[in-house]
């Protein structure tokens, strides 16, 4: 093999992020749009709560079985499917008449989704080198985040110009496209890959975790049966439920108490996306640096931590703000704090669950999208119950404080054992 290592895997690095540009730009829609959606279907803040959670609750529920059918029939043909099934239900969001008939859609919209990030980590196992899985994972999420923050004014934008439906129907139409194209590119191993060297495919298996053989997949029993995985899952609560309201309620909230138009808050609430893009190109940066000095377990367990602390002071500076942008850029720290964490979380799934980190990976993120769920409702409910939002900010710090803890005792150095 040459002295340069071929470099033709980095197209995976790039296909993962435009997946997961989609995958948020077709999430966030709604956000932008709630306005509208709410005036044509005569729907209350509570009920634009229940559609918002049934999102959450369908992603939650359906990443252990995502994650699992990539594990065992191949992420290329799952997730042509699974990205077949989001677009149809983005477009069919656009066609909702009521109130039930949303809440049907999206639910199914986010059991479509739910497999998504799950099939992309066990790809990540096959593809990406142990030493590259912290900047994969910064530039996989990183699009996720960009994706939702330039989602914000463009729809916005686009809502004025062609009204709220259509904007679903023109995304949904272009997820189409993409699960053609990826179907096309895209192999379940670079050993399969016509386009890969076999200098880079020798490169890729020589240096990426080894798998270990075993004679029956992994069950439930053994996945929930580790420490490892409860604290994985505790841990990433908090990240998403702070996350999730920057997605559904952080653009109405602002948009309403600072008294701003469509598009301008569309600006503002894109900021703290952006700082969530900056924060997971960091974090991944730093756990492969750190690992690179053979401490793996503090690579993972170090940006984390110091991300959740970013999480806490960030959302309870962000109370004693009075304008738009200082709340905003206070929230924009906790954001980038949050995604610092996201990293160290997949490549810690990735570490423990090894060929079965597509089902590890999938408990995981079930477990934070049920956070994602809580702050759908907890929000609108708290404000009706309290008659402020501060409370949900002090839940939310509370959170983030209980993951640091979780931080602490995570080990990414002790796999999941089978047990019969």
């Amino acid at each position: 093999m040459s002295n340069k290592t071929p470099s033709r895997r980095y197209a995976f690095f790039a296909g993962s992020f435009l997946i997961t540009l989609l995958l948020y730009i077709d999430r966030v829609c709604i956000s932008s749009a709630k306005d509208s959606i709410s005036a044509d279907l005569n729907l209350t803040d509570i009920q634009m709560g229940w559609i918002l959670s049934a999102f959450a609750l369908g992603y939650a529920l359906f990443q252990v079985p995502g994650g699992a059918m990539g594990d065992k029939y191949g992420v290329r043909k799952v997730m042509t499917s699974i990205m077949v099934l989001w677009s149809i239900f983005t477009a069919l969001t656009g066609a909702a008449w009521n109130y039930i008939s949303m809440l049907s859609f999206r639910f199914i919209f986010g059991g479509a989704e739910a497999g998504a990030f799950p099939n992309i980590s066990r790809a990540a196992f096959s593809w990406v080198p142990l030493k590259e899985r912290g900047i994969f994972q910064g530039i996989n999420f990183s699009g996720s985040r960009l994706g939702a923050a330039f989602a914000l004014p463009l729809v916005a934008y686009l809502i004025d110009a062609w009204g709220w439906k259509s904007i679903f129907y023109f995304f949904g139409g272009i997820g189409i496209i993409c699960a053609v194209l990826f179907f096309y590119l895209f192999r379940n191993k670079p050993e399969d890959h016509p386009g890969i060297s076999e200098d880079e495919k020798d490169f890729i298996v020589a240096n990426r975790q080894q798998r270990k053989e075993q004679t029956h997949p992994l069950p439930l029993k053994s996945i929930l049966g580790s420490k490892n995985v409860i604290l994985a899952m505790i841990q990433y609560i908090g990240s998403n439920f702070i996350f999730f309201f920057m997605l559904t309620w952080l653009f109405p909230y602002i948009k309403s108490k600072y008294n701003l138009n469509l598009v301008t808050t569309g600006f503002y609430a894109m900021l703290p996306l952006l700082a969530g893009a900056v924060g997971n190109w960091v974090s991944g940066y730093t756990v492969d640096a750190i690992y690179k000095t053979g401490k793996w377990k503090l690579s993972r367990q170090i940006p984390a931590i110091f991300g959740f602390i970013l999480v806490v002071i960030g959302i309870l500076s962000s109370l004693y703000m009075d304008t738009a942008l200082g709340a905003v850029l206070c929230l924009s720290i906790a954001i980038f704090g949050a995604d610092m964490t996201l990293s160290p979380s997949w490549s810690f799934c990735m570490d423990i669950g090894k060929e079965n980190s597509g089902k590890v990976s999938g408990m995981m993120n079930m477990a934070g999208n049920l956070g994602s769920f809580s702050t759908a409702l907890a929000f609108p409910y708290l404000i009706e119950w309290t008659g402020s939002s501060e409370p949900f900010f002090f839940v939310a710090a509370c959170l983030g404080s209980v993951a640091i803890v979780c931080w602490l005792f995570m080990d990414s150095s002790k796999e999941i054992q089978y047990e019969k």
